[in-house]
């Protein structure tokens, strides 16, 4: 079966399953796995597919991708990212993180950090730190939002809002090349907005895939954001923005070997 005939087909199946994996196809059409994956790897420069382990999901548009697909998605440029992200949190601090795979990796990076106070919003962050005697944790309260074990809502708000973080560390679903930071869930967007607030230095962490999406609700700018932490140059545009105003650009990629940290 040639190339022209086996892409739609792909695309047709994702579309009814919202994913595809490259055993599944290789089955399906009659080819090698190689084969499979350099459609799938065709498909995902073109934007008509996200690259997954083992397979392939639909792109974001207006709705998110579900949460194990997520954590599946570019891990490796998200473990660069938080051990970046984690050498530049001292020991002896106060932090906030917020929802998403981004920041539990973030998470697994502090196990060894020492004296940290860390108030979350997202019960796998928790449960992550948990493993790390020198690190309380505070969970706030809020409605539990089941498909990923995020807290939201107002009562997530009123409980951010008693605390003064040395960082707040956030992610996100999307960023636009004007620099706005974007969501799904507007009860999220009012959390990150508070955590953002509230902190006396502001992280985001967002992957390259996140460059190629686009959410409906807008969070804030990359101008509110002191340090940007990635796994792939901006475009020079949006560089420049940053440039403009001040956002420092930390670009890790997944390749990238450990760094050497202020902790553990």
């Amino acid at each position: 079966m040639s190339q022209t005939i086996r892409l739609p087909e792909i695309l047709e199946i994702a579309r009814r399953d919202g994913k595809v994996t490259v055993e599944q196809l290789a089955d399906h059409l009659g080819v090698t796995l190689q084969t499979i994956r350099r459609d799938l790897s065709e498909l995902a420069e073109a934007g008509k597919l996200e690259r997954v382990h083992g397979g392939a999901v639909l792109p974001s548009g207006t709705i998110n991708i579900a949460y194990e697909e997520r954590r599946q998605l570019n891990a490796e440029g998200k473990t660069a990212m938080a051990r970046a992200c984690a050498a530049m949190i001292p020991e002896d601090c106060a932090i906030f993180l917020n929802l998403g795979t981004s920041t539990e990796a973030v998470a697994t990076e502090l196990l060894h950090h020492r004296n940290l106070l860390v108030v979350t919003n997202n019960m796998n962050v928790a449960n992550i730190l948990t493993r790390n005697p020198d690190c309380e944790v505070i969970v706030t309260g809020g409605s539990l939002r089941q498909s990923d074990g995020g807290l939201i809502g107002d009562i997530t708000t009123a409980a951010i809002r008693k605390f003064k973080f040395d960082i707040g560390i956030i992610g996100c679903s999307a960023i636009d090349q004007d620099g706005d930071i974007l969501d799904f869930d507007l009860r999220e967007v009012g959390v990150s907005q508070t955590i953002l607030h509230q902190s006396r230095r502001a992280m985001l962490i967002a992957d390259q895939t996140k460059f190629k999406r686009t959410a409906p609700a807008r969070i804030g700018s990359l101008s509110d954001i002191d340090v940007l932490f990635t796994d792939a140059p901006l475009t020079r545009g949006l560089q420049d923005r940053c440039a403009d105003w001040a956002t420092q650009i930390d670009v890790s990629p997944a390749d990238l070997p450990r760094r050497e940290g202020s902790a553990g």
